[in-house]
């Protein structure tokens, strides 16, 4: 966090009460087809697939991470042309099988219905990439849900940066002042912290760490935990504080 500036919201005022979500993970469980993806890969370069066991934890950190961590299980170098290749076939597949096994969590489209009813405008920043969030949600028939869907290309700067946080919001016509965030790994955490906004973690992410380690706002271990009188409660505690 040492090379990540602190962004206030002060500045931003207006706009209306906001929830950004985070998506693999948070939202939706994509472990069972980014290990597909991961295998297919992994089989191409003449490795034996992956155990799913054992990488599930690093999902949520971006293909190139589970690439890295397969090939040194099985004790394998793996150079910077091999990388790129096999990253570029690991998007082509994963892409291409959208939504495939992919689920939403239980109890999140109820929890969305909640919050949109009680005035909310719901948003994902993610650091998917924004084609690959966008289709995902729209192969579950769900996307029209959301304000916007940001990925990590979408602005110069992803989570942790606060900025990608914030500025996702603003495009959604939020206000920072009145959010809440909801994620599932310290880059979720952190950015919230980082820009002053609370915090929500779901505690069956993708993470190598239990998410109590970075001290969110409040921790839920299920959906129907994340209630409208939690989320109004959060967005006046840091309004208090701001003033």
């Amino acid at each position: 966090m040492s090379d990540i500036s602190v962004h206030t919201t002060a500045s931003t005022p207006t706009g209306k009460p906001i929830v950004v979500f985070d998506l693999d993970g948070t939202l939706v469980d994509t472990a069972p087809d980014l290990l597909d993806s991961l295998n297919h890969c992994l089989i191409a370069g003449g490795l034996t697939p992956a155990d799913p066991a054992a990488l599930r934890k690093f999902v949520g950190s971006g293909a190139k991470v589970m690439i890295e961590r397969a090939y040194q299980a099985q004790n394998k170098h793996l150079s910077d042309e091999q990388m790129q290749k096999l990253f570029k076939l690991f998007m082509e597949h994963y892409n291409g099988n959208m939504p495939g096994s992919s689920a939403f969590y239980p109890g999140v489209l109820a929890c969305l219905d909640a919050l949109k009813q009680a005035g909310y405008i719901l948003a994902v920043c993610t650091n998917k990439f924004e084609v690959s969030a966008k289709k995902l949600l729209e192969g579950l028939g769900e996307a029209q849900r959301f304000a916007v869907i940001c990925g990590q290309d979408t602005f110069p700067y992803r989570k942790p940066d606060p900025r990608h946080l914030t500025d996702t919001i603003k495009l959604a016509g939020g206000n920072p002042l009145q959010a809440v965030m909801v994620g599932d790994s310290r880059a979720d955490i952190d950015a919230a912290k980082a820009a002053g906004i609370p915090v929500i973690a779901v505690d069956f992410g993708y993470t190598d760490l239990h998410v109590s380690h970075f001290e969110p706002s409040r921790i839920i271990s299920h959906f129907n935990a994340l209630t409208t009188d939690m989320v109004a409660e959060l967005m006046s505690a840091a309004k208090q504080a701001a003033e």
